[in-house]
């Protein structure tokens, strides 16, 4: 079972101007092949169809405790693409067309079917696929595959960096390097064990260190590259048998912390009259208000 928090993994700044083009970019760290959504269902699928789960724990550990931040991951990508749409319009007379800037957007989907939010798809406006996800049956050949995985994630985030410097995509990019890069040593570290092959040799792939990224220092600094979390109060501790010793990079201990993070508030985003999202009237809303006063006995 999941138990959700309704928290947000880090605090996401907020701009009053949207950029329609940079959100169609960060699309791509959502729903791509290499996208927070590949990631989260192929760790999730590989957790379920685990064979001798407690013979092989520490492996299973690792795999289902990942699964779970990675939930937060496509929560935190989903909404920076949400704040990173905000301000693109603004409300006026359906006649004078206030959603034109839709149509020279890279992404009109954004405008047409979503209320300027998240779409399941990559930046080319390609639906997520679940054939994007890899579950063999065999443990070394799945954990290499979530190496490979990772490291993919990793250099389109870093590309994605490069493309926009919006504050709030190069905010959650920041943040997203320093934990991939966690899972990526994780996953080397769980092949060392399983097959002898010293994996960490070849971090970081690309080859560029990540306080490189302004975004990404202070998480860094909070010791963030060196944490993994059990996202669960009791379980998953056997990750410590495999998330031990000191990192490669930069020798500092690596350290489980049972749980998870205090996380930060989610957004909430404004209505769009012109989006007719939520939909909601002040009349429509004094009338829900009387209707749940009564179903409380008010």
């Amino acid at each position: 079972m999941f138990k959700r928090i309704n928290r947000l993994a880090i605090d996401l700044p907020v701009l009053k101007e949207g950029d329609p083009n940079a959100a169609a970019a960060v699309q791509e760290l959502l729903g791509g092949r290499f996208g927070e959504m590949s990631t989260l269902n192929n760790y999730m699928f590989q957790s379920f169809n685990f064979r001798q789960k407690r013979k092989l724990k520490p492996f299973y550990d690792i795999v289902a405790s990942i699964t779970a931040e990675e939930f937060g991951h496509v929560e935190l990508v989903s909404n920076a693409i949400n704040i990173v749409l905000s301000g693109s319009t603004k409300p006026g007379n359906p006649n004078k067309t206030p959603l034109h800037v839709g149509v020279n957007a890279r992404n009109t989907y954004h405008f047409i079917a979503n209320a300027q939010t998240t779409v399941v798809g990559d930046s080319m406006g390609r639906p997520w696929a679940g054939d994007y996800v890899f579950n063999s049956g065999n443990l070394v050949l799945d954990l290499l595959h979530n190496f490979f995985l990772e490291c993919g994630a990793r250099t389109h985030k870093m590309r994605v960096y490069e493309m926009t410097d919006h504050p709030t995509a190069r905010a959650m990019i920041g943040y997203l390097l320093v934990r991939g890069g966690t899972h990526v040593l994780a996953y080397s570290k769980a092949l060392e064990i399983a097959t002898g092959v010293d994996v960490t040799k070849m971090l970081p792939i690309p080859n560029l260190d990540n306080r490189a990224f302004e975004t990404a220092r202070k998480f860094e600094d909070q010791g963030l590259g060196h944490i993994l979390y059990t996202w669960s109060d009791n379980d998953y501790k056997d990750i410590g048998l495999i998330w031990s010793g000191k990192h490669p990079g930069d020798g500092k201990p690596l350290e489980v912390k049972q749980g998870t993070p205090e996380g930060h508030p989610i957004p909430d985003l404004d209505d769009l009259p012109e989006e007719f999202a939520p939909g909601i009237s002040k009349e429509d809303f004094m009338a829900i208000v009387r209707r749940l006063q009564k179903n409380a006995g008010l």
